[in-house]
């Protein structure tokens, strides 16, 4: 047995020294100057995941294997010296699965932003409709996000309990809102509304848009996600379920971007 695990080794250690070298070759030929200030990502594929690794198929692995890819993401993003990160980690849609499922679901979420709280440099900010949740694990999540509120590294955005209509239509509550507050009418308001009025009323309000929104799993759709901050957004697919991805994966996404010609809708 212990002569099979050492020709095992042997066998796999000329490929983990390959992928080292081209990851450092990789992040050596990154252009710094054409690097997204912003990017975003779907992390894809954790259930499927779960289905196919986990030993008894359990999804609350899946959950944690992505959680811990997340973490590694955030550090790879700050690695290269991307300035925002958007992370999305449930929708609302993804609240009807059944307790079962959700409960975990809710307390890896939780876990994850406290772990990314504790690296002690970045700033977390909640997206989401967090009345969603239940009130315990909202207050838990504002509590480890506000625990950050200081930190002036970079900034990461926790997609909870997101979607992009459903953005949408709290930013028009919001404008309308202030508008009224201010005494303007509906037809006054008609008349003079325009895009940065809008978007000084989404959830990330102030950001500048992301530049790249790469999603796993090998879905290519953008799934309400970020729908009016992503027009002129560059798309990265893979073909990877989430937990899989690498940071040879993100590199190559990062390079695939500095590659391209932007013209923004022109």
């Amino acid at each position: 047995m212990g002569d099979r695990f050492q020709a095992i080794q042997q066998h796999l250690l000329p490929t983990g020294l390959l992928y080292s070298t081209y990851e450092r070759r990789l992040l050596a030929s990154l252009d710094r100057s054409r690097l997204p200030r912003h990017v975003a990502v779907m992390a894809d594929g954790n259930r499927r995941w779960a289905r196919l690794n986990a030993p008894d198929g359990t999804l609350t692995a899946g959950y944690q294997a992505g959680a811990q890819r997340l973490g590694e993401f955030a550090s790879w993003c700050d690695e290269v010296g991307i300035e925002i990160v958007t992370l999305w980690v449930l929708s609302p849609y993804n609240l009807d699965r059944g307790e079962d499922e959700v409960g975990p679901l809710l307390d890896v979420i939780v876990s994850l932003v406290e772990s990314l709280g504790q690296a002690g440099k970045w700033k977390v900010q909640l997206v989401g409709a967090l009345d969603l949740l239940p009130a315990a694990t909202a207050q838990a999540l504002r509590d480890a996000s506000q625990s950050t509120a200081e930190n002036t590294g970079m900034h990461i955005n926790l997609a909870v309990s997101y979607a992009g209509r459903q953005e949408l239509r709290d930013a028009f509550r919001s404008l309308l809102a202030h508008e009224a507050s201010k005494g303007t009418t509906l037809e006054e308001l008609a008349k003079t509304v325009e895009i940065d009025m809008i978007s000084d009323h989404l959830y990330t309000a102030g950001q500048p848009d992301p530049d790249l929104i790469i999603r796993t799993s090998g879905e290519q759709r953008l799934s309400d996600f970020l729908i009016w901050q992503s027009a002129h957004s560059e798309f990265y697919f893979h073909e990877a379920l989430w937990p899989d991805f690498r940071r040879v994966d993100f590199l190559r996404a990062i390079r695939s971007f500095a590659q391209r010609e932007r013209r923004y809708g022109r």
